[in-house]
């Protein structure tokens, strides 16, 4: 059986060591987060998060190149971007999916997340202590038409609802 190896990964990472997976990884599946390296370091405590997913990114897509399926439509080799919209536009969503298109290919698939659920310390950040609204939905949604990336996924409106876990419940928290 030939699996892929597939790489999750937030985008901070260093060249040298993506440079050491080239040839090994297939699938290369980072979340491009932020396109402002203040909001970077307001909600994940990382410096320079923009310029160093860029050259990640870039990278990632140098070894693996477009997304590649088989006859049945699974993936076998390339690159898949992930996005995860948060309120008040901090992700900066258009500016992200505007350089994929720009310095990748428009043809890049975009994971499109709409999950976003303020947890843990979101309280003590007033800009992100609520879930996404619908309209901030639909203008990534219409960022993603004009650009012509349509090769990607879009998550529905309703994911907070579903993939949501609760560690107090008996059993399994996705139930």
């Amino acid at each position: 059986m030939n699996i892929p190896i597939v790489y999750n990964t937030n985008a901070y990472d260093a060249l040298h060591v993506l440079k050491l997976l080239d040839g090994i990884v297939d699938i290369y599946l980072p979340d491009f987060k932020y396109f402002d390296n203040e909001a970077a370091w307001q909600y994940s405590k990382v410096k320079n998060y923009v310029s160093i997913a860029k050259q990640a990114i870039k990278e990632m897509y140098r070894q693996v190149g477009q997304l590649q399926l088989n006859a049945h439509g699974v993936a076998r080799k390339g690159l898949i971007i992930r996005h995860l919209i948060l309120p008040n536009d901090l992700s900066n969503s258009k500016e992200i999916l505007q350089w994929i298109a720009g310095e990748l290919s428009p043809e890049i698939p975009v994971s499109l997340m709409s999950q976003y659920y303020p947890a843990h310390k979101a309280n003590h950040y007033p800009l992100i202590n609520r879930q996404i609204r619908y309209s901030e939905y639909v203008r990534v949604i219409d960022v993603m038409e004009k650009l012509g990336m349509n090769r990607g996924f879009i998550q529905e409106m309703d994911a907070p609802e579903y993939y949501l876990p609760d560690f107090e419940k008996e059993g399994h928290p996705f139930e």
